[in-house]
């Protein structure tokens, strides 16, 4: 359940390439779609190159790294982060990756595969570590 903290959120204004307000960056912002009630921390930034769904109410703490392409070993991909999914503090999302509905990623995970709704997952890489109790 979203708190009453955004009873009155409006879409952020967001420009290619600069800080928002709230001091997170996007690149490739036309492919980016951002779900109403999205909650994302300082200095996180979005690669939405080949696309990036954000669902409504979802959680993404700071320093957080979203990529759909990645010039190490040239994966590229849509990531989908589902509805009241939360994304913990420093962790990175890696090209083609789904977080599912209700889903929970600790703080510092490499999430480099997909994680089913209702999932808690946490680690370098990520590992699905039970059911989501909420």
């Amino acid at each position: 359940m979203v708190n009453d903290r955004f009873k009155d959120w409006k879409q952020p204004e967001i420009k290619n390439g600069e800080l928002t307000k709230y001091n997170w960056l996007v690149k490739n912002k036309e492919k980016l779609k951002l779900g109403c009630k999205t909650d994302i921390g300082a200095f996180t930034y979005i690669n939405a190159k080949h696309g990036v769904v954000i669902g409504r109410n979802v959680q993404i703490g700071s320093h957080c790294s979203i990529y759909t392409i990645s010039t190490i070993d040239n994966k590229m991909g849509e990531v989908i982060i589902k509805e009241n999914a939360k994304i913990g503090t420093h962790s990175t999302i890696m090209p083609g990756v789904t977080i599912g509905e209700n889903s929970i990623v600790g703080a510092y995970s490499f999430v480099n595969k997909n994680i089913p709704d209702n999932a808690v997952a946490y680690g370098v890489p990520v590992k699905i570590i039970r059911k989501n109790r909420e």
